[in-house]
């Protein structure tokens, strides 16, 4: 949710790492942001699961790649 909530304010996420001590947002702005971009109309709980999982799983191997990093990142903009 952090990711999502900040890409649709267009927020540069090439500077963002998630930190779970600085989590922005409630448990129902969480929902919607999740609804809204889990790709199906009326998502089920397990499409909304799924979707998280996935996306979670996606986003580490993102923070753990080099190319991502904060000094090889700055040549790879918006990679």
């Amino acid at each position: 949710y952090q990711y999502l909530s900040r890409y649709k304010q267009k927020e540069n996420l090439d500077q963002f790492t998630f930190l779970p001590d600085r989590i922005k947002g409630t448990g129902r702005e969480c929902l919607a942001c999740l609804m809204e971009f889990c790709g199906s109309k009326d998502p089920s709980w397990t499409e909304i699961s799924n979707f998280t999982h996935f996306l979670n799983f996606q986003l580490r191997k993102c923070e753990k790649s080099v190319f991502c990093s904060p000094v090889v990142g700055q040549e790879f903009h918006g990679f």
